[in-house]
């Protein structure tokens, strides 16, 4: 990896228990530049010229209601002014669906919730190598109901049994993932304390003990998410 010692990144935080999570790691060890902007608080975003990076995390929250939380107007604003200015920009959760809407695809509730360790299956070789995951289909935590049409331009890089657009590139320097590489022993704690109402049971709902019986699966998912992000900040 080249010299980024003076890489900035900043991140949306959506909800106080989604936070960056590995990431959060990745940025310490490589000494970044970290800027926060917390919309459950009061929120400004910086200045396009103050950041090289863009993470969008995750929320119980749908793009598509903006009657009920006004701020996704102004924050869907902000990351398309973002991407067109050729930031590197990801999203998760939430914020891969964020990165959807402002490319012009539709977000909308999924015929099937998907909670717990599930798998995933990259679209080909190509995106495999991309996450350099060892396995067509690893195991990652999932925790959506809403998914998204494809973008134009975009290429699909993950689907599921439950929901085909799991995780795109778009231009080589976005990234959307509905899915969650980033959490740790401690992220997934919070999301799963936080959402226990949502554990209702479904064909790809789990159930809590199973959850908290299965974190043997966050290494592998943290070793992925470094991976592309390693490649991301070196525009793959």
């Amino acid at each position: 990896m080249a010299n980024k010692s003076n890489y900035r990144i900043h991140f949306i935080q959506h909800v106080p228990f989604e936070g960056l999570g590995y990431i959060g790691t990745w940025i310490d060890e490589n000494n970044f530049t970290l800027s926060t902007t917390k919309m459950y608080e009061d929120y400004e975003f910086p200045d396009l010229s103050e950041f090289d990076l863009l993470i969008i995390m995750g929320g119980p929250m749908g793009t598509y209601e903006e009657d009920k939380y006004p701020w996704l107007k102004e924050e869907k604003a902000f990351v398309k002014e973002a991407i067109n200015a050729d930031k590197t920009v990801v999203g998760i959760c939430l914020g891969s669906q964020i990165i959807a809407n402002t490319l012009g695809a539709k977000v909308y509730p999924n015929k099937e919730k998907e909670i717990g360790w599930l798998p995933v299956t990259f679209s080909d070789t190509r995106a495999q190598a991309l996450f350099t995951s060892k396995d067509k289909s690893p195991i990652v935590f999932q925790w959506h109901g809403d998914t998204f049409d494809l973008p134009v331009n975009a290429k699909l890089l993950a689907s599921s049994e439950a929901c085909k657009n799991q995780a795109f590139l778009y231009r080589d320097n976005v990234l959307a993932l509905q899915f969650h590489f980033e959490v740790t022993e401690k992220s997934y704690a919070e999301m799963l304390d936080n959402g226990l109402d949502e554990l209702t049971g479904g064909k790809y709902i789990q159930t809590e003990n199973y959850i908290r019986s299965n974190t043997h699966y966050i290494p592998e998912c943290n070793r992925m998410i470094k991976s592309v992000m390693d490649k991301l900040i070196e525009n793959i």
